[in-house]
């Protein structure tokens, strides 16, 4: 990982469950279309450290068209068409914010600015969203969560959709903000996504415990 997230790699690795996956894992990827490419699994720890976690937004699984996932949630490569999801988060930002969004997909900036965009199952086959739902993944990525929850420093869960809303009992910190509506998908953005005012709220939450708030908006086209 080359930051600290190496640890909670050390500690899972002596598990059978991440032991299994990678046995599925290493058949699947030479027998079937997998994404992300394996080297980009864990790209979102990689991204964003523990130590600069400052807000996570809890997606469910990687893109699974040829070449969109890039092992962080709701972001695709920049040449890429945004998708559905991802449109209507720069429309709420548009709303927020009053003004037009200038952006890719590529949602790397925000990583870099302490967003964990953590998808709770981090692999995908072709043309079938959720066939690794039950391989084991959320045992990793609930200990993830479970890890950042014990943190002293602030940090802001966005939890969209009711998938993102079961890590809940994870998050047991005071502390932390936990903000929650359903999902920027089109068949629920319109029951309360749009509205909902998280990305303001967060800012304003790391300001009032002394943190950079998060550039949302910034153009990266």
């Amino acid at each position: 990982m080359n930051n600290d997230w190496q640890a909670l790699f050390d500690q899972e690795i002596q598990k059978d469950y991440l032991k299994k996956i990678d046995y599925f894992l290493a058949r699947e990827y030479k027998t079937k279309h997998i994404y992300p490419a394996a080297p980009n699994i864990f790209h979102a720890f990689q991204m964003t450290s523990l130590e600069n976690t400052k807000v996570v937004i809890v997606g469910q699984d990687p893109y699974h068209g040829p070449g969109q996932a890039q092992g962080f949630s709701f972001s695709v490569p920049a040449n890429f068409r945004l998708p559905p999801s991802l449109q209507n988060i720069y429309k709420e930002l548009e709303m927020e914010y009053g003004h037009p969004i200038h952006r890719s997909g590529d949602l790397s900036d925000w990583a870099h600015q302490g967003v964990l965009l953590l998808n709770t199952i981090l692999t995908v086959e072709e043309g079938k969203p959720l066939s690794h739902q039950n391989i084991g993944w959320q045992n990793f990525t609930n200990e993830a969560i479970s890890w950042i929850n014990k943190k002293e420093g602030p940090v802001a869960f966005l939890l969209w959709g009711a998938k993102a809303k079961s890590v809940l009992p994870l998050l047991t910190n005071p502390d932390h903000l936990i903000l929650m509506s359903p999902h920027p998908s089109p068949f629920s953005a319109n029951r309360g996504f749009f509205g909902n005012n998280h990305f303001k709220l967060a800012n304003e939450y790391l300001i009032s415990h002394g943190q950079t708030p998060i550039d949302w908006t910034r153009s990266n086209v």
